[in-house]
């Protein structure tokens, strides 16, 4: 039978006094499993929720500051724009959109590979790292106030190891093109002696 308990006007638990059957299968909701995912999926909304206040306040959607600070993350400010859809988690036609406004913006450009004309990356300019400037006080204050400042440094440290051992595995993808740009050096000085303004050129004189 189910038991029923009011925790506040808007929370209703459900506790289950036995395993029930429905059309011939177990149904258990009281496995811890449900619980762990269930506690991470509360707290990054609930994180999300909090964090959400300030970028609506500097004018920016969550995933263009993503996008901005994945930039600027990475080796030489910029990333190949399939890795980009990759380590955001995006279809590489949202990815695009995505760049496109920030393009317009002038916070993003775009440049191609000198030894291969069909990747193209998505480069931080030096407008997109002011912005950013500009952003990122108020977001590490937000961070600091609902996530790093309430856990111990030996809880902070731990909860950071388990959540890399989960993304790593749920999703590979969030560090590609983490190890450098895929083009390579020689390309870039061959191209910048024929005149050709490549990428590596622009960024070293940027």
């Amino acid at each position: 039978m189910l038991k029923f308990e009011y925790l506040t006007k808007q929370m209703l638990q459900v506790k289950y006094s036995q395993r029930q059957r429905y059309r011939g299968s177990v149904v258990i909701t009281d496995d811890p499993r449900l619980t762990a995912a269930g506690m991470l999926a509360e707290t990054f909304a609930g994180l999300r929720a909090k964090l959400a206040p300030t970028f609506a306040a500097h004018g920016i959607a969550p995933l263009e500051f993503e996008v901005l600070l994945r930039l600027a993350r990475s080796p030489e400010q910029r990333l190949r724009m399939t890795d980009l859809a990759a380590q955001a988690g995006m279809s590489t036609s949202g990815v695009t959109r995505i760049v496109d406004r920030l393009e317009r913006s002038g916070t993003v450009r775009r440049e191609t590979c000198p030894s291969d004309r069909r990747s193209s990356f998505a480069v931080l300019t030096e407008a997109g790292a002011r912005r950013l400037a500009v952003i990122l006080p108020d977001h590490l204050a937000d961070i600091d106030r609902w996530f790093t400042s309430i856990l111990r440094p030996g809880q902070l440290a731990a909860l950071l190891d388990a959540l890399q051992v989960i993304r790593n595995t749920v999703r590979p993808g969030a560090t590609a093109g983490t190890s450098g740009p895929a083009c390579a050096a020689a390309d870039v000085s061959a191209s910048a002696d024929s005149g050709d303004h490549s990428a590596g050129e622009v960024i070293s004189s940027g």
